[in-house]
């Protein structure tokens, strides 16, 4: 297994893997709602962060490189698994900023909003590379706070799907499964807010959140 993960890491392994994804990604059927809004505002001038649990990330992972003109960035943690997913992000379009709340989280988060009042949009992943599942980490209410941005939850629902024994129940859709990706409601965070609002805003962000978790 340690030889094939030594692979993956290569250049030329993420670039199997990125290629093995791609087609796999390509026979899922997806539905998407409420997309307008957001796109509206944000072409309109705005900063929106698209929020994610972990557990919903990949069906739409490659769909999400319709978004690549406005350059959106996105943290990945600084471990070996998190290098062959910053290749394959960079591959679909994302700026990768490396970093999480164990290890290099506060360069990560800095240049993440520096791309963000830069290009306007960035992604986050709600409950980070390691958990625990349906907890969402400070670092995106500090983000959408010092930029400006308007959070936007979107939630993935596969019609078939598996489910990893992982801590986060990771769904992976079978082949040419019906997707439906879900884009919430605004999440607003006032640029006046103090540290103890923002823990408020955090919970109140989880709590619309964790009801979509599958």
């Amino acid at each position: 297994m340690s030889k094939y993960r030594g692979f993956l890491n290569t250049q030329s392994g993420s670039l199997l893997l990125f290629v093995i994804l791609r087609i796999y990604s390509s026979t899922f059927r997806i539905s998407l709602q409420n997309e307008q809004g957001w796109l509206d505002y944000l072409e309109g001038g705005g900063k929106i962060i698209l929020l994610s649990w972990h557990q919903q990330f990949f069906p739409f992972a490659f769909f999400f490189k319709k978004y690549r003109r406005f350059s959106p960035s996105l943290m990945i943690s600084q471990s070996k698994d998190g290098e062959l997913i910053a290749r394959i992000a960079t591959k679909i379009g994302w700026r990768t900023a490396r970093g999480s709340s164990s290890k290099g989280g506060l360069k990560a988060l800095d240049e993440m909003k520096a791309n963000l009042n830069k290009f306007s949009m960035a992604g986050h992943i709600a409950d980070g590379p390691r958990g625990p599942i349906g907890v969402v980490k400070k670092g995106v209410i500090h983000l959408a706070h010092d930029c400006g941005a308007l959070i936007v939850p979107v939630y993935a629902k596969a019609e078939n799907s598996w489910f990893c024994n992982s801590w986060d129940k990771f769904m992976i859709p079978k082949p040419f499964s019906k997707i439906t990706v879900t884009f919430d409601n605004f999440f607003e965070i006032p640029a006046e807010s103090d540290a103890k609002d923002l823990d408020l805003y955090r919970s109140a962000l989880e709590r619309q959140m964790k009801p979509h978790l599958l």
